[in-house]
């Protein structure tokens, strides 16, 4: 009799070690994530291109999730206190926060950063791409990317170029195009795309550079006059505008991007299925469609293909700013 009831106790054990351990797989495997809302870091203010993306984008995830994910905008310069609350927060999925071509760009604008983005971090999926233009005024003499070039270098710091602030992506893309270009301009920032718009049409700058997005209204009202497109491919939005390169700088691509990032010490599990989710909504037409009417295209990537994608915009950014002697903050 002792003997029986020993061996059901010992069954007993096995079959709870097995539900345990099948539990702890489970959880590791991302089977039953997520179980709570997940919050969403977003190191800008609310209204902006990457809050916008973050809210299209993490609607459709809640959706298809089951789970809400809530936007935590924290404004800072470097997207600085979104990292580091989210290297702060459990490693355990349910906290992403939005990086991207700014993350980039931080590690070599900033003195210091308190963390590395490739080793503290684990890349998940990029969100969407948006394109830069290089436009002028309606009544400017440039027709083309080869007026410019022509006059640039036939008449020695005589092309005045405008951007919003130092050490943003249309700043650097300007720092990059006088660079690769080997012209001597001048590159002007502002503090807003209205004042820099502004001054395009007074002629105080003959050439801006901006996002898409905000100049779409003036393109299709004919009150800017676009030249070309700075990423590698002509856009989907206005593919009669060619690119930079093709237009007679061959090489020059620059496109802005959104991305998700979590802890590095996530599950490999959970960034899998997190990444699985991005790319699940960035494909739904409606998001895609969304994400168009604000100059973006939706594209996901994969966690390693995001990962070189950011080692890759490390570098070249570094390349820039050291080259452009921009001060470090």
């Amino acid at each position: 009799m002792e003997r029986v009831r020993f061996s059901f106790l010992h069954r007993g054990m096995i079959a709870l070690t097995v539900l345990v351990m099948a539990g702890a797989v489970s959880a590791q495997s991302g089977v039953s994530y997520p179980s709570k809302p997940i919050r969403f870091l977003v190191p800008f203010a609310p209204g902006g291109v990457g809050d916008l993306t973050a809210r299209v984008i993490a609607h459709k995830m809640s959706e298809n999730m089951g789970q809400q994910i809530v936007i935590d905008n924290r404004p800072s310069a470097g997207m600085i206190v979104s990292a580091e609350m989210t290297l702060k927060a459990e490693p355990d999925g349910y906290t992403m926060v939005l990086s991207g071509n700014g993350t980039a760009v931080s590690v070599s604008l900033f003195k210091a950063l308190p963390y590395d983005p490739l080793v503290d971090f684990a890349q998940v999926s990029t969100l969407a791409f948006f394109d830069l233009l290089l436009v002028t005024g309606p009544n400017s003499k440039f027709r083309s990317m080869a007026d410019v070039l022509a006059f640039a270098r036939g008449n020695p710091g005589k092309l005045d170029i405008g951007t919003v602030s130092i050490g943003s992506t249309q700043n650097l893309s300007a720092e990059l195009f006088r660079s690769m270009a080997g012209l001597d301009a001048q590159i002007i920032p502002f503090k807003a795309t209205p004042a820099l718009l502004n001054a395009m049409r007074a002629n105080d700058v003959h050439l801006v550079f901006e996002f898409i997005g905000p100049l779409m209204p003036q393109i299709r009202n004919n009150t800017v006059r676009p030249l070309a497109v700075s990423s590698g491919r002509r856009s989907t939005m206005f593919p009669d505008i060619p690119t930079v390169a093709e237009s007679g700088l061959p090489g020059f691509q620059v496109a802005s991007w959104n991305a998700v990032s979590v802890n590095a010490k996530t599950p490999r599990a959970i960034v899998e299925r997190l990444s699985k989710e991005v790319a699940a909504a960035t494909s739904a037409p409606e998001v895609k469609e969304k994400l168009q009417q604000l100059g973006m295209e939706a594209r996901a990537m994969t966690p390693e293909q995001t990962r070189d994608l950011m080692a890759a915009e490390i570098a070249k950014w570094k390349s820039v700013i050291e080259r452009a002697k921009i001060p470090l903050q």
